[in-house]
């Protein structure tokens, strides 16, 4: 799971259906994550896995996100899949945008909280979720995670890529690049012919000064690696939008 300073959505996201609330009970939704272990890892390329690396990284400021159509009735909360794909993790310890606060190369699990509205007057986004009757935790193993900064393993660039309806610049990132190489083509159509600059093209400028400056600036491939990347800078703002959902399914049985 990759995260950044400025706070990275979770990809994939994770969507819950939920069943057995009472219909005209008010619940507040949240979620947390928690660290799997106290370990930090590190990936063997070679053999392509994850391998302890040390000791965990001193814990971060507690964070909880609740879910913005919190507080609802059970009935509103049954009949919908309950999407987070609006959280947000992020690596700075100093945030105050309200992210989820994580350390890179961690293992962590996800938790879901049904949460009664008359027991939830102590939650908060920057205090641990209250315990006690009205309140229930989920987790599911296969929500399990790995930090990261960058993607450690090109497979699963490559399968965030395919299932991400929101990645299209990168699984189109052949047809763009063909398109980028039409408009070089197409700029050679009306920009002017190259020449060698002469002494007297640049007045005041000793001829040994000038030589082929002109023809070097001006030349396709120049312009096409420039072009190029830009259009790679570009590609990487749109990483923020990916997602992909995870539907899993609660019963709960609360009263």
């Amino acid at each position: 799971m990759i995260i950044t300073k400025a706070g990275r959505r979770m990809f994939p996201a994770m969507r819950v259906k939920i069943s057995g609330l009472d219909p005209h009970q008010q619940y507040y939704i949240a979620m947390d994550i928690v660290p799997v272990d106290n370990k930090r890892y590190r990936y063997v390329y070679h053999s392509s896995k994850w391998m302890v690396a040390g000791n965990a990284d001193s814990p971060v400021p507690p964070r909880v996100y609740i879910h913005p159509d919190s507080p609802a009735s059970g009935e509103t909360w049954m009949r919908q899949v309950i999407s987070f794909d609006k959280l947000k993790l992020t690596n700075n310890e100093l945030d105050d945008q309200g992210h989820i606060i994580l350390h890179s190369m961690h293992k962590y699990q996800p938790r879901v909280h049904v949460i009664r509205k008359d027991c939830g007057d102590d939650l908060s986004p920057i205090k641990p979720v209250p315990s006690g009757e009205g309140v229930k935790a989920f987790s599911f193993p296969e929500t399990v995670f790995t930090t990261v900064t960058a993607y450690q393993n090109q497979q699963i660039t490559r399968l965030k890529i395919d299932r991400n309806p929101f990645a299209k610049g990168f699984r189109d990132s052949g047809r763009n690049r063909m398109g980028l190489e039409a408009l070089v083509e197409s700029y050679a159509f009306w920009r002017p012919s190259l020449r060698t600059l002469t002494f007297e093209d640049i007045p005041g400028i000793p001829k040994q000064e000038v030589n082929n400056l002109g023809t070097h600036l001006l030349t396709p491939d120049f312009w096409n690696v420039e072009g190029q990347e830009t259009f790679m800078a570009s590609r990487r703002d749109w990483t923020t939008l990916l997602l992909i959902e995870q539907r899993i399914t609660l019963t709960l049985p609360i009263n």
